[in-house]
């Protein structure tokens, strides 16, 4: 998560919620792409405030975050439009630096227990307003006309759209960055928590789709077949998944990110080359 720091205090919105909900500052606040976040002490504890810019795609994080009711995820305190005030995780970017440092398969298991809490069984009503995976995808299937490849990124899209199963409230950007460890409350550690759902409501198998391509850009660690059949056999495994359908949903989605980026003006290259990687694996 890129960062930069807040001078301007005109421009900075956490000032006033600082005032307004009788925190305490507990850091400079800074910027990424989508926020703007101030560490916070609130009730004694450290926690994050959270103001998301206009341009932001996480208006739904907070109603997820509060499905999610700290199983698995970071718990939300206090919410108003646009805003909200969450626990505190710590050792940003940890999975990152171990599968950098060799241990690929600790990421992984971790993740996939995190994956297992969030999708755990909630009496909790679904957040309103959760798109589906078929309105996730629309942008690429209705736009992979010029492109072999996402042409069947697209074909395969449609056919797990047309047989979706298990289908439960996701977090939608699972990756090694959005997972956080947490902190101790009342005496007891929380363990590792996803932060930053953008929320979609779809087949479980979505969920590891985008763990394939990523730690990003890491190419020497991401673009190895065997990694990718070793990744589906262990989620599929663990989470009680199709392998199979584990790979397309990967294949898919590297499709749908290569999109996207070319949508934004950005460089598509990572998520193109990612899809080719999987593409043999696809049936």
């Amino acid at each position: 998560m890129a960062r930069e720091r807040t001078s301007d205090a005109e421009s900075d919105p956490t000032l006033a919620l600082v005032r307004d909900w009788s925190l305490v500052a507990d850091g400079p606040s800074f910027q990424t792409p989508s926020s703007w976040l101030r560490p916070v002490r609130f009730r004694g504890s450290k926690a994050m405030l959270k103001v998301m810019k206009p341009t932001s795609d996480e208006h739904r994080a907070a109603a997820v975050l509060d499905y999610f009711d700290g199983g698995g995820a970071v718990r939300v305190y206090r919410a108003a439009e646009r805003a909200w005030l969450m626990e505190c995780g710590t050792r940003q970017g940890a999975l990152t630096r171990m599968v950098l440092a060799g241990d690929d398969d600790g990421a992984a298991d971790i993740l996939a227990a995190t994956i297992e809490k969030l999708h755990a069984p909630r009496s909790r009503p679904i957040p309103r307003g959760l798109p589906n995976l078929q309105r996730r995808f629309a942008d690429l299937l209705g736009n992979a006309d010029g492109s072999a490849l996402l042409g069947r990124c697209a074909t395969v899209a449609t056919t797990l759209l047309t047989t979706e199963r298990q289908s439960t409230v996701l977090h939608a950007d699972m990756h090694h960055d959005n997972v956080v460890e947490g902190g101790v409350v009342d005496g007891r550690p929380r363990g590792w928590l996803a932060i930053d759902p953008k929320g979609v409501y779809g087949e479980r198998t979505y969920e590891v789709a985008n763990l394939f391509c990523n730690p990003s850009p890491h190419d020497g660690i991401v673009l190895q077949p065997a990694r990718m059949l070793r990744l589906a056999a262990f989620y599929a495994a663990r989470l009680d998944l199709d392998a199979d359908r584990v790979l397309h949903f990967a294949f898919a989605h590297a499709g749908l990110s290569a999109y996207w980026s070319l949508e934004d003006g950005e460089d598509p290259s990572f998520a193109i080359r990612c899809a080719e990687t999987l593409q043999p694996l696809v049936r």
